[in-house]
């Protein structure tokens, strides 16, 4: 099931999620993030925000600072122009919050998100950890699954 079917999802519900690897040129690399030109979406010309078209992925993946999307290469090994591969490996998270949004929420980008689930991994127990966020129907083709 992918993410455009709008199940009906709730606080407490375990995923698994997943989207394919797709080629994205590292745009800059600071000791803790690695930013990418986002291959997913594009500018909303009619934002508030001054969105850059680059995403910030933690350098250290499984640390406090957690992002369900990873480059296939270890993040430190890479360098500005670099091309890598981003996506989410198949991956169990809980829903912890959802965001319904009417109009949808501007966040500088298209498709502007009408449904945020902040989800963290399935065996993360909830508490001072800093959780990720799935737009559902977003530009990034996200597979998502209801396991529970």
């Amino acid at each position: 099931m992918t993410q455009g079917n709008n199940l009906d999802f709730q606080v407490g519900d375990v995923l698994r999620v997943s989207c394919a690897p797709t080629p994205a040129r590292i745009t800059e690399v600071s000791k803790s993030h690695l930013s990418i030109e986002w291959p997913w979406g594009e500018v909303d010309p009619d934002s508030q925000y001054g969105w850059n078209g680059r995403f910030a992925l933690p350098v250290e993946p499984d640390g406090w600072e957690w992002s369900l999307f990873r480059t296939e290469q270890d993040p430190q090994t890479l360098k500005p122009h670099d091309t890598c591969l981003v996506g989410i490996p198949e991956t169990l998270v809980r829903i912890i919050d959802i965001g319904h949004y009417d109009p949808p929420m501007d966040t500088g980008r298209l498709p502007r998100p009408h449904t945020l689930l902040i989800v963290l991994p399935a065996d993360r127990p909830s508490g001072e950890d800093e959780g990720d966020t799935i737009e559902l129907d977003s530009g990034a083709p996200i597979a998502i699954e209801r396991l529970s």
